[in-house]
């Protein structure tokens, strides 16, 4: 592994436990956040925070309007996000169609400019809505085609997918922020853009899920 990488960072809870573990293993890192038309921009701001935070050094806004291509609950605020589902099996409305497949082609091109071969994303495939996009089967069907379809690959280079969060449950997640001192209060999960977590969405229940099991309390939590 090179000793950089450019990090896929929406803000989250995975991907600035993503920003923080890569950075504690000193690797420079270059961050691209995707404001795609979400319908709230929180994610965005706490992005902001978190590059700073780890001294991303250099942080790429990336503009796109997905809602004009697609549809999504994510997207589209005539769309309902569900409410307490108890089961994630099934691709939900908030999946947003191909929306890792897009970012993840943004960062291709990023990284194959800049001379970088890691791409990091902090997708987790135990505790998750149920996204074909957060598999790793599909990560690693992507660098195969990075492989075949770039001038660095081509000519005999390889692109890594990195996903170290991959097979990791949201309780391990939490863990490992904790260990890393992640300030949690300055991520965002839900997917509703309030001034509080709604706390019934599929990533607030997942988050909390994460934090009950770890044991950790959530600061974004005062209910």
């Amino acid at each position: 592994m090179s000793d950089k990488a450019v990090v896929l960072l929406s803000g989250g809870l995975d991907s600035s436990t993503l920003t923080a573990y890569l950075q504690s293993k000193g690797m420079e890192l270059y961050a691209i956040t995707m404001q795609y038309g979400q319908v709230h921009k929180k994610e965005v701001e706490s992005a902001i925070y978190i590059a700073k935070k780890y001294n991303v050094k250099e942080h790429k806004i990336i503009n796109i309007n997905m809602n004009e291509i697609s549809k999504s609950a994510l997207t589209d605020s005539s769309i309902s996000i569900p409410e307490n589902r108890e089961y994630f099996q099934d691709i939900p409305v908030t999946y947003v169609p191909a929306r890792n497949i897009i970012f993840l082609s943004i960062a291709l091109s990023y990284a194959e400019s800049k001379g970088i071969d890691n791409i990091a994303i902090g997708a987790n495939s135990i505790d998750y809505s149920g996204y074909p996009d957060c598999r790793d089967e599909f990560f690693k069907s992507y660098e195969k085609m990075a492989k075949v379809g770039t001038k660095y690959g081509v000519e005999g280079g390889e692109f890594k997918i990195i996903r170290p969060l991959i097979d990791m449950s949201k309780k391990d997640i939490v863990l490992l922020g904790n260990s890393l001192k992640v300030p949690f209060e300055h991520t965002w999960s839900c997917y509703k853009g309030q001034d509080v977590p709604c706390g019934v969405c599929d990533s607030c229940k997942l988050r909390h899920k994460g934090f009950e099991e770890a044991g950790v309390k959530d600061p974004l939590e005062n209910h």
